[in-house]
Protein backbone atom coordinates (compact mmCIF):
# COMPACT_ATOMS: atom_id res chain seq x y z
CA UNK A 1 0.00 0.00 0.00
CA UNK A 2 3.07 2.48 1.01
CA UNK A 3 4.48 1.86 -3.13
CA UNK A 4 1.03 2.58 -4.22
CA UNK A 5 0.94 5.31 -2.41
CA UNK A 6 4.52 6.77 -3.11
CA UNK A 7 4.19 6.04 -6.95
CA UNK A 8 0.18 6.15 -7.79
CA UNK A 9 0.52 2.71 -9.55
CA UNK A 10 -2.72 0.59 -9.68
CA UNK A 11 -2.30 -1.76 -6.98
CA UNK A 12 -2.98 -4.91 -8.74
CA UNK A 13 0.27 -4.12 -11.42
CA UNK A 14 2.16 -3.62 -8.47
CA UNK A 15 0.93 -6.84 -7.50
CA UNK A 16 0.65 -9.26 -9.95
CA UNK A 17 1.92 -7.16 -13.27
CA UNK A 18 -1.50 -7.48 -15.00
CA UNK A 19 -3.51 -5.03 -15.95
CA UNK A 20 -2.48 -0.96 -16.13
CA UNK A 21 0.55 0.34 -14.04
CA UNK A 22 -1.63 3.60 -13.75
CA UNK A 23 -5.19 4.74 -14.48
CA UNK A 24 -4.51 7.31 -17.74
CA UNK A 25 -8.06 8.76 -16.40
CA UNK A 26 -6.82 10.19 -12.58
CA UNK A 27 -3.02 10.84 -14.42
CA UNK A 28 -4.36 12.90 -17.41
CA UNK A 29 -7.77 14.35 -16.80
CA UNK A 30 -8.51 17.37 -14.64
CA UNK A 31 -11.66 16.96 -13.21
CA UNK A 32 -13.06 20.72 -12.89
CA UNK A 33 -16.36 22.12 -11.36
CA UNK A 34 -18.60 23.95 -14.13
CA UNK A 35 -20.35 27.09 -13.00
CA UNK A 36 -22.38 29.02 -15.56
CA UNK A 37 -23.38 32.65 -15.32
CA UNK A 38 -26.66 33.81 -14.98
CA UNK A 39 -27.67 37.69 -14.66
CA UNK A 40 -24.53 37.90 -12.69
CA UNK A 41 -24.87 34.73 -10.15
CA UNK A 42 -22.84 31.88 -10.74
CA UNK A 43 -25.04 28.69 -10.15
CA UNK A 44 -23.39 24.96 -10.60
CA UNK A 45 -23.12 23.53 -14.19
CA UNK A 46 -21.65 20.26 -13.24
CA UNK A 47 -18.30 18.60 -13.83
CA UNK A 48 -16.21 19.61 -16.90
CA UNK A 49 -13.47 17.15 -17.67
CA UNK A 50 -10.39 18.31 -19.66
CA UNK A 51 -7.49 16.82 -20.81
CA UNK A 52 -3.94 18.36 -18.92
CA UNK A 53 -2.42 18.91 -22.04
CA UNK A 54 -4.85 21.49 -23.15
CA UNK A 55 -2.56 23.63 -21.29
CA UNK A 56 0.63 25.30 -22.51
CA UNK A 57 3.46 23.17 -22.13
CA UNK A 58 5.79 24.55 -19.10
CA UNK A 59 2.90 26.67 -17.30
CA UNK A 60 2.04 25.14 -14.14
CA UNK A 61 -1.70 23.58 -13.87
CA UNK A 62 -4.00 25.60 -11.84
CA UNK A 63 -4.27 24.58 -8.24
CA UNK A 64 -7.56 25.59 -7.72
CA UNK A 65 -9.21 25.26 -11.18
CA UNK A 66 -13.00 25.89 -11.55
CA UNK A 67 -14.62 26.48 -15.57
CA UNK A 68 -17.41 29.58 -15.73
CA UNK A 69 -19.47 29.62 -18.90
CA UNK A 70 -20.31 32.89 -19.64
CA UNK A 71 -22.66 32.94 -22.93
CA UNK A 72 -20.97 30.26 -25.56
CA UNK A 73 -17.47 31.03 -23.94
CA UNK A 74 -16.07 28.51 -21.51
CA UNK A 75 -13.37 29.92 -18.76
CA UNK A 76 -10.81 28.15 -16.81
CA UNK A 77 -10.45 29.83 -13.44
CA UNK A 78 -7.81 29.42 -11.29
CA UNK A 79 -9.16 30.29 -7.46
CA UNK A 80 -5.50 30.28 -6.17
CA UNK A 81 -3.24 32.74 -6.82
CA UNK A 82 -1.17 35.40 -4.38
CA UNK A 83 -0.94 38.78 -6.49
CA UNK A 84 -3.66 40.36 -8.43
CA UNK A 85 -1.78 41.70 -11.56
CA UNK A 86 -2.94 42.72 -15.55
CA UNK A 87 -5.25 39.85 -17.07
CA UNK A 88 -8.87 38.82 -17.59
CA UNK A 89 -10.52 37.71 -13.81
CA UNK A 90 -13.40 36.42 -12.47
CA UNK A 91 -14.63 39.28 -10.39
CA UNK A 92 -17.70 40.26 -8.17
CA UNK A 93 -18.81 44.06 -8.23
CA UNK A 94 -21.54 44.80 -6.37
CA UNK A 95 -23.22 41.33 -5.68
CA UNK A 96 -22.90 40.74 -9.47
CA UNK A 97 -20.00 37.85 -11.01
CA UNK A 98 -18.65 38.69 -14.24
CA UNK A 99 -15.38 38.00 -16.13
CA UNK A 100 -13.46 41.18 -16.19
CA UNK A 101 -9.99 43.05 -17.43
CA UNK A 102 -8.04 43.98 -14.58
CA UNK A 103 -5.29 46.60 -15.37
CA UNK A 104 -3.09 47.41 -11.69
CA UNK A 105 -2.56 50.96 -11.24
CA UNK A 106 -0.56 53.08 -8.40
CA UNK A 107 -1.20 52.90 -4.66
CA UNK A 108 -3.86 49.65 -4.38
CA UNK A 109 -5.87 50.50 -7.22
CA UNK A 110 -7.17 48.80 -10.18
CA UNK A 111 -8.67 49.71 -13.67
CA UNK A 112 -11.73 47.42 -14.66
CA UNK A 113 -12.42 46.49 -17.91
CA UNK A 114 -14.32 44.36 -21.06
CA UNK A 115 -18.19 45.29 -20.24
CA UNK A 116 -19.71 48.28 -20.73
CA UNK A 117 -17.60 51.46 -19.29
CA UNK A 118 -14.27 51.41 -17.93
CA UNK A 119 -13.90 52.52 -14.33
CA UNK A 120 -11.42 52.76 -11.19
CA UNK A 121 -11.63 51.31 -7.81
CA UNK A 122 -9.73 50.24 -5.11
CA UNK A 123 -8.43 46.56 -5.22
CA UNK A 124 -10.66 46.05 -2.15
CA UNK A 125 -13.54 47.54 -3.25
CA UNK A 126 -14.76 44.51 -5.68
CA UNK A 127 -14.06 40.77 -4.54
CA UNK A 128 -11.58 38.97 -6.65
CA UNK A 129 -12.34 35.07 -6.98
CA UNK A 130 -9.96 33.96 -9.95
CA UNK A 131 -7.52 34.42 -12.81
CA UNK A 132 -8.32 33.51 -16.15
CA UNK A 133 -5.79 31.00 -17.34
CA UNK A 134 -7.55 28.73 -20.12
CA UNK A 135 -10.30 30.48 -22.63
CA UNK A 136 -12.06 28.05 -24.96
CA UNK A 137 -14.13 29.80 -27.52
Amino acid sequence: MKCVAETGANLEWLATGQGRKFNDDELDILKIPRSKIVDGQLYDAGVLMLDKVTFLPGKPLPQLPMCVLDGVVQYIVDQSYSEVYDDDWLVEIEGKTSIRTLTRIPVRKVRVSGVGMAFDCGIDDIKIIGRVVLTIK
